[in-house]
């Protein structure tokens, strides 16, 4: 079922400089600068792809990625269909100030209350006050079901929440 919600999101990184916007892994691009992934989702049409993680204290946000992010069929799913968003919450690592305060706007805007959880959304910014909307399309976290079989039943979820998205 298709959840939209729009909502003047204000994110503080009109002028943010983060000091890694991208990194590649899982032979994948993620991003964790906000208004990079807005710019690239505007011009791909293509939703974004939140997973909101902790990198040095989640066993089951490490679980998703070796079950899911590491295999060829999520990768090629991803590459089609999404731009990925990193939202890191680590334990143990400094992270720049702004990175904080965007990562831990959008975990309360989307509630987020456990790890891994992903959200996949697009966004419009108005021009003139230069807020977000968001109209979040769905989430998901670990799939649930057949162990060996995570990668498969975490893409049908994801694509169920895609193909409502119209």
């Amino acid at each position: 079922m298709k959840r939209i919600s729009f909502l003047a999101f204000v994110i503080f990184m009109v002028t943010v400089t983060v000091v890694k916007a991208q990194e590649t892994k899982n032979n994948l691009t993620w991003y964790n600068d906000i208004n990079q992934v807005y710019e690239l989702s505007q011009k791909t049409k293509k939703p974004i792809f939140a997973f909101f993680t902790g990198s040095d204290w989640c066993g089951w946000c490490h679980k998703l990625e070796r079950a899911v992010f590491d295999k060829p069929g999520f990768q090629d799913w991803a590459r089609k269909n999404v731009i990925l968003l990193e939202l890191d919450f680590p334990r143990n690592k400094q992270q720049p100030q702004k990175l904080v305060e965007q990562n831990q706007g959008l975990q309360q805007f989307f509630q987020v209350q456990g790890y891994p959880t992903v959200w996949i959304f697009f966004m419009n910014k108005d021009k003139t006050s230069g807020k977000f909307a968001i109209s979040a399309l769905g989430s998901l976290g670990y799939p649930q079901g057949q162990p060996g079989n995570e990668e498969a039943d975490f893409l049908a979820t994801a694509t169920k929440i895609m193909n409502n998205k119209k």
